[in-house]
């Protein structure tokens, strides 16, 4: 059965012959296995001929790579990477064992985003030479397009953008585009699923997306509702502030920085909230102005229907895009809109406190 394990000469010859194969459920972009090499238990990825296969191995392996290098301050945060085969697309990760979550996963969650964060290197110019943690790309954010689809379903919902309101979302793309002091290692999708929490705390996988970019915009996944994911929650609100502290605590215990101030955090949100494609798969992205598609109808993705997520989103920039941020109009905007929505859409309840 090992021979359908398409493990090469090299890595057979470094790490062991294959035993108790056995083919494990995956997305239709790789194929993944689970065996033992030399008795260790591995988990074996390869990324199948597709558009932008070749693109998401690099990020794969440079996110994995970055996550464990040498140095990097605290506990693992993601799977040793054991060996790879760029030829093949192909990835040999050490095999964790996953364990329900607990009910303060939040907090065992934000602890171990905090770390994988942390794991890029203050100065970036560590890493010139080091192969293959250079070959991730810068992240990028929400677009002028983005902003104008959002203002237009605005208009059609009856709320038409109050003076400066606009012009303080513009000036939001521009702060988000920014290069940012301290670059964070980003996992480009850390939603339930792609975090094990395991005995010995919350490992991350599925490193396809990975990035280099501000931390605070995955900071926000807790608050903001997981945008990328199919599964969305909001957790109550003492719940949510222990996750954010543990994230600040585990922060400046790695850098010695102080994490996202509440302004960062609250452009951060607005950024996702102006992103018509964070409600819809990854398959759907890039493919049609889904704000606009809200007017007509709703549809679920996962745990969650599109109208629940842009409202909740609504209702979280609304609350933190105050007079201390540089987004008290266009919060106020958010307001405004969301009250509308709710009545429009009354069955837009909200998200469940809880992971599916």
């Amino acid at each position: 059965m090992w021979s359908s394990l398409p493990l090469g000469e090299r890595l057979r010859a470094e790490l062991g012959p294959p035993r108790k194969v056995r083919r494990l459920v995956s997305s239709p972009r790789s194929r993944v296995w689970r065996a033992e090499l030399s008795g260790r238990p591995v988990v074996v990825k390869q990324l199948v001929d597709s558009p932008g296969a070749d693109g998401r191995y690099a990020r794969e392996a440079a996110g994995l790579s970055l996550a464990a290098r040498p140095g990097r301050p605290g506990p693992p945060v993601a799977p040793a990477l054991l060996g790879a085969d760029p030829a093949a697309r192909l990835l040999v990760l050490e095999r964790l064992e996953d364990r329900t979550p607990g009910p303060d996963w939040q907090r065992e969650y934000a602890t171990a985003l905090a770390g994988l964060h942390a794991s890029a290197p203050a100065d970036l110019q560590d890493l010139a030479g080091t192969a293959p943690a250079t070959d991730l790309p810068a992240w990028t954010g929400p677009t002028g397009r983005d902003l104008g689809c959002f203002i237009a379903l605005a208009r059609i919902l009856d709320v038409p953008a109050p003076p400066g309101a606009r012009a303080e979302a513009e000036a939001l793309l521009d702060r988000l585009s920014a290069t940012p002091v301290r670059h964070a290692l980003l996992h480009g999708d850390p939603c339930p699923g792609n975090d094990l929490h395991t005995a010995d705390g919350v490992r991350f996988v599925d490193f396809e997306q990975s990035a280099l970019g501000p931390g605070a915009v995955e900071f926000a996944y807790l608050r903001i509702g997981f945008p990328t994911c199919w599964c969305s929650t909001a957790p109550p609100a003492a719940v949510l502030a222990e996750a954010e502290a543990a994230y600040r605590t585990a922060w400046r215990a790695a850098t010695g920085t102080e994490a996202a101030t509440p302004a960062e955090l609250a452009d951060a949100c607005a950024g996702w909230l102006l992103r018509g494609d964070a409600l819809v798969p990854k398959a759907e992205r890039g493919t049609a102005d889904h704000l606009s598609r809200l007017h007509h109808g709703d549809w679920t993705w996962g745990n969650a229907t599109a109208r629940r997520r842009l409202l909740h989103r609504l209702r979280v920039v609304a609350e933190l895009a105050d007079a201390d941020t540089a987004l008290p109009v266009f919060g106020r905007f958010c307001a405004t809109l969301a009250a509308r929505a709710r009545t429009a859409w009354p069955t837009a309840t909200p998200l469940p406190a809880e992971r599916a």
